[in-house]
């Protein structure tokens, strides 16, 4: 028997830290103009590797945000989590500092990895200088749970917590988990991810990708569903949403910007692409029943656009597959290849992308593709204005995850 409760799951909050912008405004004022800001590699200690290209962010000083005492505790991938959410907590009018109740709103993440640059510093530490060296912050820093404890800590939120390792599709994951939580009782959710890939501990991991693109060239580096798909280059940053039960909105005056309404989730192995065509459509079909959405009606696809050839074709074949006839109609994007892939920040920067794509009217374009290999109406070159009621998001892992979540258009969209 369902403990659910029947009402909506409404995003009332999002926060941006990304390579293309610090802020939601910024981040979609850049994917709406179709920017991209891929460039070359200058993380201290990864000149001399081969990856030369990925989306870095620039500009962020995290001290100006977040408060010393956990900065020297915390890694570069939690401050960027933690200023998203301080960005979507501010933007859904909920105070941080002081909660009307603490036990009402819980905190969940995703991550793909962790806090390498805190644990290469601290273990270089260990075997360079000895143990009495080594900070006592090792113990966390570096751990996949860290941002969502220290988000919850900072705003003495202390409702149902937790984190989600299921791949760069997680980002996805943990928004459902987000949405069932809510819908069980709670009464808000700080929900996304955000990774800090460029360290050279955590690089040299991502060399054994046979995925990872070490192509020079940023302009050439990144291009999904083209003839010269060479894989994907990774990204810093990520976002943070607030999701709540939409009377608790309604009730505290705040913007319904979104409805989470459908999710889904397969496994198919790592790098098995061909079978990700199976499981990603499967997915997709998932999320549409749980939404209650007939293929129809989706206006938008945001795609996981891997980049390499043989993932690239299982996408576009598994977009037809579930959306039938409809699928050769219905505007695709991937904003994503402007920034890099941001691991399981990245679908969750694809579904702010929805959420304000649905509120602006425009479907963004794909930065630096326009030879588009596969059948999808890929949009290139400019954002293309469109009636948007209905988004779909899709996210795929190296390791084999696939996710689909279903976004529908606020009822107080227009701002």
């Amino acid at each position: 028997m369902s403990t659910e409760r029947p009402g909506r799951v409404a995003v009332t909050g999002i926060g941006v830290v990304a390579p293309n912008g610090l802020s939601a405004d910024a981040y979609w004022k850049s994917v709406r103009e179709g920017l991209g800001v891929l460039d070359r590699v200058t993380r201290e200690g990864c000149e001399e590797l081969p990856l030369k290209v990925a989306g870095e962010v620039r500009g962020f000083e995290a001290s100006d945000l977040i408060e010393e005492r956990f900065l020297v505790q915390t890694d570069r991938f939690s401050h960027y989590a933690m200023a998203a959410a301080q960005h979507a907590l501010d933007d859904a009018g909920i105070a941080r500092d002081v909660p009307e109740d603490p036990f009402s709103i819980g905190v969940v993440t995703a991550a793909g990895s962790g806090g390498g640059e805190f644990g290469q510093r601290e273990l270089q530490k260990l075997w360079g200088q000895g143990s009495r060296f080594v900070g006592p912050y090792q113990s966390i820093a570096w751990f996949y749970a860290a941002s969502t404890g220290q988000i919850s800590i900072r705003s003495g939120f202390k409702g149902p917590c937790g984190v989600v390792a299921s791949d760069e599709a997680g980002g996805l994951d943990g928004i459902a988990h987000a949405a069932r939580a809510v819908r069980r009782g709670t009464g808000a959710v700080v929900v996304g991810a955000a990774e800090a890939p460029l360290a050279p501990y955590s690089v040299v991991c991502q060399l054994g990708y046979p995925e990872l693109s070490t192509v020079e060239d940023p302009d050439r580096a990144y291009r999904p569903f083209t003839d010269a798909a060479c894989g994907f280059v990774p990204a810093e940053g990520g976002a943070m949403l607030v999701v709540e039960d939409e009377q608790r909105a309604r009730d505290r005056g705040a913007a319904v910007r979104a409805f989470v309404a459908g999710h889904g989730a397969t496994f198919t192995g790592a790098s098995r692409w061909r079978e990700s065509r199976e499981g990603l459509a499967r997915a997709v079909r998932v999320a549409l029943d749980e939404a209650g959405c007939a293929p129809e009606e989706i206006d938008v696809v945001f795609a996981d656009a891997l980049g390499v050839p043989e993932a690239d074709r299982a996408e576009a074949l598994a977009i037809a597959d579930a959306l039938g006839a409809h699928a050769a109609r219905v505007p695709v994007t991937a904003p994503k290849t402007g920034i890099g892939r941001a691991y399981c920040g990245a679908p969750v920067l694809d579904t702010a992308a929805a959420v304000l794509a649905m509120e602006h009217g425009v479907v963004p374009p794909t930065p630096y593709v326009f030879d588009i290999r596969h059948d999808l109406d890929l949009v290139v070159s400019r954002a293309r204005p469109a009636e948007l009621r209905t988004a779909l998001v899709l996210s795929r892992g190296l390791m084999g995850s696939n996710a689909a979540l279903v976004v529908r258009r606020g009822d107080d969209s227009a701002r």
